[in-house]
């Protein structure tokens, strides 16, 4: 059942569904990058990074499944107290899935070495 609020909102989006799925899973990929990278991160606390991470796109509007992947390849010890690793975006892979309606996207967030970027793009669209 779509709330008032729900039904309000849907009039300022002047696209299709399938669009707008994609515009949503676009806007979760982007917060996940701009908002954690820059986050320390060390072996200790990885996978309640990955956790929280995971957590806070999962409240948001039109998420259904969210998964998180920090790579621990590239975590390193601490070489003395003041050292320690932050977050960037060749360690994060991520995959999230979207409904709007009756469309189902999956998009995905990874570091792709031929282009040395960390790629957000769409895996697929279906819809019923």
């Amino acid at each position: 059942m779509t709330s008032k609020r729900e039904e309000l909102a849907a009039n300022y989006f002047n696209c299709s569904e399938r669009e707008r799925a994609v515009f949503e899973a676009g806007i979760k990929l982007g917060t996940i990058y701009h908002q954690f990278v820059g986050t320390p991160v060390a072996a200790a606390n990885v996978e309640i990074l990955e956790r929280a991470i995971e957590d806070g796109v999962r409240v948001q509007p039109f998420v259904k499944d969210v998964k998180v992947r920090i790579s621990r390849e590239a975590l390193r010890r601490k070489k003395d107290e003041f050292d320690y690793q932050t977050l960037t975006g060749n360690l994060l892979n991520v995959e999230l899935t979207i409904a709007v309606g009756g469309t189902t996207v999956v998009a995905a967030m990874d570091f792709k070495e031929d282009l040395r970027y960390p790629l957000m793009y769409v895996r697929s669209v279906e819809s019923r």
